[in-house]
C-alpha cells in the first residue's frame, strides 16, 4: 500500500507481541515511545501496519466497502478503527491521515491505537484458530 519505514514495522510487531501477552501497560508505553521518538507521524506508521496485518498481504486492488452493522452506535474508537481499516483497504492514505489527526484533536487517539492493536490481534488469533 504505502511504504513505511523499518522501525515502524518493528515497532508494529512489538505492539503486537505485547498485545498477544495481554500487557496493555507495555503496548501503551511502546506508542508513547515511538511518539516521542517519532513523533505523530511514527505513531501513524505503527497505526498503518497495524491495519496492513489485520487486512493481510493479498488485498486485490479496488473499492472495498467494509460491513460493521451499527458502526455509527459504536463508541468513537471502535468507529475509528472501523474507518481507519476501511481507509488502509483501499489505500486512501489522506482519510487515513485525516482520521488520525481528527482522533488526535479530540483527544481520542491513545484509545484508537488501544483499540487498533487489540482488534489486530483479535483478527490474528482468529486467522490461527
Amino acid at each position: 500500500m504505502t511504504e513505511v519505514p523499518q522501525e515502524a514495522l518493528d515497532d508494529a510487531a512489538k505492539v503486537l507481541h505485547l498485545a498477544l501477552d495481554g500487557d496493555t501497560d507495555a503496548v501503551v508505553g511502546t506508542l508513547d515511545a515511538v511518539v516521542d521518538r517519532s513523533g505523530v507521524v511514527g505513531a501513524y506508521d505503527v497505526a498503518w501496519c497495524l491495519a496492513a496485518s489485520m487486512v493481510g498481504d493479498d488485498l486485490r486492488l479496488g473499492r472495498w466497502t467494509l460491513e460493521f452493522p451499527d458502526i455509527d452506535e459504536a463508541a468513537y474508537d471502535a468507529r475509528w478503527v472501523a474507518r481507519f481499516l476501511s481507509a488502509y483497504a483501499n489505500g486512501d492514505v489522506s482519510t487515513g491521515e485525516a482520521l488520525f489527526g481528527a482522533a488526535l484533536a479530540d483527544g481520542q487517539l491513545p484509545d484508537c491505537l488501544l483499540t487498533l492493536a487489540g482488534s489486530a490481534v483479535a483478527t490474528l488469533r482468529k486467522r490461527v484458530a
